[in-house]
């Protein structure tokens, strides 16, 4: 299977697909300029709790949020916890900071986020091992051909990583739509049992989504317009 192919995207050392769409709106852009600057990771040093929130508390790292749908929502869910996430796609970051400023007045800015335009794995390295008491993949690219199969996020050497940085018992959702990667994500996984616990006690657990799993607009399109099963697994840091 592909998943055997050299290289992954902690040696490819580079971001595929695209960084930017169509314009963004006034107010998204304006976001951009006058918000994102404020909630950015820093470029360099480590990354943690404290140097981000002023405070000792849970930290969570979503990868890849696309429009912060999930991530804004678990903020909002867990204002004592604190939220990293990646992405890099410009429309999806300024859409997901529309949502951390309050949805147009719907409800109070989130205090408890901080974005990062660009490489996931680049922030992800600089937090101290052990130190994530969540982390999220929900709908990666999936790559589907078998040449792309060392750009799929699920991978030995993304998910070597993912295991040093979450602490014990800490959580690591993974959610898809597409069957290949799904084959090729469960794969990766039984080569890590040592690391990870698959938290499952029958199809349901993968069926039904689990509580505090946010369903977002790109899980419904799927299911509803496209007709796709969708597929969440849970695995515990052992």
């Amino acid at each position: 299977m592909s998943a055997h192919k050299p290289g992954d995207p902690t040696t490819l050392n580079r971001l595929y697909g695209r960084s930017k769409g169509k314009p963004l709106r006034a107010h998204q852009q304006e976001l951009v300029d006058s918000l994102l600057p404020k909630i950015a990771v820093p470029d360099e040093g480590p990354v943690t709790a404290e140097g981000l929130f002023g405070r000792d508390c849970p930290l969570h790292f979503e990868i890849g949020f696309g429009g912060g749908e999930h991530l804004a929502a678990r903020a909002d869910m867990l204002p004592d916890h604190g939220f990293i996430g990646a992405e890099p796609f410009l429309n999806g970051v300024a859409q997901a900071l529309v949502h951390i400023d309050g949805d147009n007045g719907a409800h109070p800015p989130l205090g408890n986020v901080r974005l990062h335009l660009g490489d996931a794995l680049e922030v992800l390295a600089r937090i101290p091992d052990g130190a994530l008491s969540f982390l999220y993949l929900l709908h990666p690219d999936p790559w589907p051909k078998a040449r792309h199969a060392k750009r799929r996020m699920m991978n030995d050497g993304p998910v070597e990583m993912f295991a040093a940085k979450l602490k014990p018992g800490g959580e690591f959702r993974f959610g898809t739509d597409h069957p290949v990667y799904l084959r090729h994500a469960l794969m990766v996984m039984r080569r890590h049992t040592d690391t990870f616990e698959w938290l499952v006690e029958g199809p349901q657990s993968w069926q039904d989504r689990p509580g505090g799993w946010t369903e977002t607009r790109y899980e419904r399109k799927a299911r509803e317009v496209f007709g796709h099963e969708v597929w969440y697994f849970r695995y515990r840091r052992r």
